[in-house]
């Protein structure tokens, strides 16, 4: 059995740590109203979802859901919602067509909500619950090629820069920086921080 996401019931927690972060699974009926409001800031422009209606969202989150292979996520810093997380198996995805799949691939797609979180923190947090399985042996990122902040949070997070790679995702033509995060590599570096 390949076991790289953590499942759950909706709203469900399935991870938390001793700072006081904790992740559920995302519920796309309960939880429409957050993620609304933060898809639509300014800065979210590159995650595609702002012109979405609240329905228009809740039921994209709906389909995520049925998925075996890609999961959504809410993460809470001290019970309130911070960040929004999407972990997928890369080969079941648009990303694949744009680099050579590993086994043990997980694809991250991370969205900070909250403006009061240090990253470097929280992204170390977010990094545990993405190897929370054992199946995880690599983290996968893909922003746009534009999102510069994110690519910098990529490399602050350890990940190793890969180059830039063009694939149709569901929202149109994607130009995206690649990077990749081995579990042996993240280990050495959330020990680090620990």
């Amino acid at each position: 059995m390949d076991h790289r996401l953590l499942t759950g019931a909706p709203g469900e927690e399935v991870w938390r740590d001793g700072a006081g972060t904790t992740v559920h699974v995302l519920d796309p009926v309960a939880d429409v109203d957050v993620l609304h409001a933060w898809v639509n800031r300014p800065h979210a422009g590159f995650f595609g979802l702002g012109g979405l209606s609240r329905d228009e969202l809740r039921d994209t989150y709906l389909f995520v859901d049925s998925l075996p292979t890609h999961h959504a996520y809410l993460v809470r810093a001290a019970g309130e919602p911070a960040a929004l997380v999407q972990l997928y198996h890369p080969e079941d995805d648009p990303v694949a067509a744009a680099y050579d799949v590993e086994p043990g691939d997980v694809g991250a797609h991370f969205f900070k909500g909250s403006d009061e979180l240090d990253w470097t923190v929280f992204g170390a947090a977010l990094l545990a619950f993405a190897f929370a399985c054992p199946g995880a042996r690599r983290i996968v990122a893909e922003p746009d090629v534009r999102n510069r902040p994110a690519i910098a949070r990529m490399a602050a997070l350890g990940f190793e820069l890969a180059g830039e790679v063009h694939f149709d995702s569901p929202h149109g033509p994607k130009d995206a920086r690649l990077g990749f995060l081995p579990r042996a590599r993240a280990t050495s570096l959330l020990a680090r921080l620990g």
